[in-house]
């Protein structure tokens, strides 16, 4: 089964399960925004479960690869300068250097190539920019024998259990760490904000 295929399926109910339980971590997250002015890209933007969160002032770009969530984030987005674009975190349709953040929430452990989507989000930010992730990482030599064992199964409907971000980065150049900490489930869950060089 594809992502597009399985989050469109997913769609109706992904809120049930992916707003509440995250709620705190994606505020702490987004308020490293600013209060306004700024091009900001929501990559994997989902049923837009950011937008209310958000800082009021900035225009927010929302990728997904599935049109029933952005269906969803359109509602949810329609008193902000929200623009919805359906496309690939993989091969994003925008122009290097488009934007002054952006937002990976919940998208780096779902997409096939994690590091390919880091890259891609890196190109289209501006140097100095930041880039915010929030996500479920193992740390470097973490064995998680069981996340490890129902990974693959998991990578088929919906994410990937056993990804190391450590792993990625080191296959994306032009961007550097200036913040990495535990958001949830004792560590699995991380905030880590980006600095485009």
């Amino acid at each position: 089964m594809t992502l597009k295929v399985s989050y469109t399926f997913l769609a109706p109910v992904y809120d049930l399960f992916v707003g509440p339980a995250f709620a705190s971590a994606r505020s702490r997250s987004l308020a490293a925004l600013p209060d306004g002015g700024k091009m900001v890209l929501i990559n994997g933007a989902g049923t837009g479960l950011d937008l209310p969160l958000a800082p009021p002032g900035n225009r927010y770009v929302g990728l997904d690869i599935t049109r029933a969530m952005l269906v969803r984030a359109e509602r949810r987005g329609a008193r902000s300068d929200f623009f919805p674009v359906q496309g690939n975190s993989l091969a994003l349709p925008f122009r290097s250097a488009s934007f002054d953040y952006a937002v990976l929430h919940l998208i780096l452990a779902v997409v096939p190539d994690g590091a390919r989507a880091l890259a891609e989000t890196v190109r289209v930010v501006r140097p100095g920019g930041g880039i915010l992730v929030l996500d479920k990482f193992l740390r470097p030599g973490q064995r998680a024998p069981l996340r490890r064992l129902l990974s693959p199964l998991a990578a088929r409907i919906a994410t990937r259990l056993d990804v190391v971000f450590e792993d990625l980065l080191q296959r994306v150049s032009g961007v550097r760490i200036l913040c990495n900490e535990p958001a949830a489930a004792r560590g699995w869950f991380r905030l880590i904000r980006l600095e485009r060089l």
